[in-house]
């Protein structure tokens, strides 16, 4: 079940016109186009709860341009959001879109290059004028120079609609326009039978101190579904059963990467008994994190938005230090900034973890696109011998595990660890199922409560950098605790004392002794999905999971045999990941990079992995995949 299901709760249209054909596909994909402040993240956001209310599995991508504001009318303007859902569970926002919603000439332009023949175009008529369609290029019209006779299009006035609607409530034109949007939503809405009812409950909560706007945009919203129902320019809508066949028994919601992140650690925290403490700067696209975790302060959550990524860390591993749960948020450029006090954590060798949402790069790069070309750095960008593990998430909702099975690494190694997201599963979003409490991990830690060693003469004493001789972890001491004062520092430490030692044989000793406590992380090993003992095996990691397991399937529809495994632990790997790789002929690693990971395989494994790789901050389409995983079988 779902947590906010209220599927039978639909808007009553004004008018009823007669029953218009309803056909039944398994699957839709509909892409919102317009300006960056159109509100199409908005409608794309309020389309995909009411979907996941209904129960329908889905899958989506938010693309946006960088800036605040964007050029109005321009392509690089254009913002967008990508929305499939289906009967039975799918694994990507979909190759191509079924429906494009086009706000103006800008957004066509932008998008009419992903769309297949045949498909529907939803225009909204009222901005293809001469100027805004000669800023992009269109010289005549494509409503009527016959460019779009290969699609099903819809001509709609949709400015002009939301500006009737709202006629009696006193606006301006130019505001009662901004309410075009709604009315969009609204004809989806009504061509896909969604409910509506719960997108009304959250325009009267967002506006709640400005009721009037509220109900503009309500009328807004019904006038879009009233048209759909009346109009004969829609003479079919569509109806996507729920699936209820793709889910295990439970409560969902619908859940974005960045928010079960964050409520992964909220549980860790829980889960561990420790205060959590987050020192943070925002950046793109890590800031939703920092914006839901200072929401929970009742929960034993302190935020900290630091005047700086370096100030932002510091304060995390203070935290730390303090017997916190201390965790920095960031991405790429952010992690360059953090790197030295990375090394000081392996230094001190305290629990921390370092949260990076992955975006393009180098520099500022695409700061609103995706990319996997941090693993790199996460591995080797700090001075000196400094092993860090790393975790990495394969879905949105994977999120919330990935955050706990990080934070478990920390507090029990007593060592920094990264958590690589990315901006596609940071700002994509799928159903979740909530766990109860009693399925997650206890992840209690004990503090150092006394002295540890004893000395040839027979005194007790404490020593800071003692080991357990299991994990390698040094005691975790709590500042203020009475005999437990010992040196902090990034100057190398001796030995079990703790003190300053520049001692060649002692800094080789612990230098050494931190790689074996990393290479000793205990971690589930690799599993394969090997059904017909193929020759070829796909290896992937993070949010690569989707598009290759959806490439894996339409290659094993079409007769072919291939394996498939996908990695969360990237240092250490899983112990059996070597003997698997030897098993097959050809290995091929999709990588959202140059070839990072297939750089460590080969490195580590002797192993000639083949890399197929993509740079454009887009996500792989599963189709794409599919064609490149053929060409490694029939090689």
């Amino acid at each position: 079940m779902y947590s906010d299901h209220d599927a039978t709760d639909t808007t009553t249209p004004a008018v009823r016109a007669p029953l218009k054909e309803v056909r039944r596909p398994d699957r839709v994909i509909i892409r919102f186009a317009g300006d960056s402040g159109d509100g199409m993240q908005l409608i794309g956001d309020r389309f995909t709860s009411e979907t996941a209310s209904f129960g329908n599995d889905l899958s989506t991508l938010p693309n946006f341009p960088a800036e605040i504001r964007a050029p109005a009318g321009t392509l690089p303007g254009v913002s967008s959001f990508q929305l499939h859902f289906a009967d039975h569970d799918i694994l990507t926002p979909g190759d191509a879109p079924d429906v494009l919603v086009a706000m103006n000439p800008a957004a066509l332009r932008a998008n009419i290059a992903d769309l297949p023949r045949g498909a529907e175009i939803i225009i909204n008529t009222d901005d293809f004028t001469r100027r805004p369609m000669a800023k992009v290029g269109y010289h005549t019209s494509p409503l009527e120079d016959g460019s779009l006779d290969g699609y099903q299009v819809h001509p709609v006035p949709l400015t002009t609609l939301a500006v009737e609607a709202l006629k009696e409530f006193g606006l301006s034109r130019k505001e009662a326009e901004r309410s075009k949007n709604m009315v969009a939503l609204g004809l989806l809405s009504w061509m896909y039978h969604r409910p509506t009812a719960n997108t009304e409950r959250f325009l009267r909560s967002k506006f709640a101190r400005k009721p009037q706007i509220a109900e503009a945009n309500i009328a807004a919203l019904r006038a879009g579904w009233n048209f759909g129902d009346t109009t004969e320019d829609f003479a079919v809508s569509y109806e996507v059963g729920p699936a209820t066949d793709a889910f295990p028994v439970g409560t969902y919601r619908n859940i974005s990467g960045n928010l079960a992140l964050s409520y992964g650690l909220i549980a860790a925290a829980r889960q561990a008994d420790l205060p959590l403490y987050l020192g943070s700067y925002p950046i793109t696209p890590a800031s939703d994190i920092l914006h839901e975790l200072s929401r929970h302060k009742n929960s034993g959550v302190r935020t900290f938005q630091a005047e700086d990524e370096i100030a932002g860390i510091g304060a995390a591993l203070g935290a730390a230090f303090g017997g916190a749960l201390g965790v920095t948020t960031t991405s790429g450029p952010g992690v360059a900034l953090k790197s030295e006090t990375i090394g000081l954590a392996v230094s001190l060798e305290l629990p921390l973890l370092i949260v990076d949402i992955q975006r393009g790069g180098p520099s500022t790069g695409l700061p609103t696109k995706t990319e996997q070309a941090d693993l790199l750095q996460a591995m080797y960008g700090r001075n000196g011998e400094a092993p860090v593990p790393v975790v990495a998430p394969r879905t949105p909702a994977d999120c919330f595990d990935a955050a706990i099975d990080a934070v478990r690494i920390a507090l029990a190694y007593r060592t920094p660890v990264f958590l690589l997201s990315d901006g596609y599963l940071a700002n994509g979003s799928e159903p979740w199922r909530i766990p109860t409490p009693d399925e997650l991990p206890d992840l209690r830690t004990p503090f150092a409560s006394g002295p540890n060693h004893t000395l040839a003469d027979g005194t007790d004493v404490f020593w800071p950098y003692k080991r357990d001789p299991h994990t390698l972890a040094r005691p975790w001491a709590v500042p203020g605790t009475p005999g437990l004062e010992h040196r902090i520092g990034g100057i190398e430490k001796q030995d079990g004392t703790g003190n300053i030692s520049y001692d060649p044989a002692n800094h080789d000793f612990m230098v050494r002794t931190r790689q074996a406590k990393i290479d000793g992380i205990t971690v589930p090993d690799l599993h394969v999905d090997d059904p017909d003992r193929a020759g070829t095996l796909v290896l992937g990691w993070g949010s690569t999971y989707g598009p290759i397991t959806a490439a894996v399937r339409r290659v094993r529809e079409e007769g072919h045999h291939i394996a498939q495994a996908h990695l969360r632990h990237l240092n250490p790997f899983p112990r059996n990941l070597g003997d698997i790789l030897r098993r097959y002929r050809t290995v091929v690693v999709p990588e959202m990079n140059l070839g990072q990971l297939a750089t460590l395989i080969r490195a580590r494994y002797l192993i000639d992995a083949r890399s197929y790789n993509q740079v454009n901050g887009m996500p792989f389409k599963a189709e794409q995949l599919a064609t490149a995983l053929k060409e490694a079988i029939d090689d």
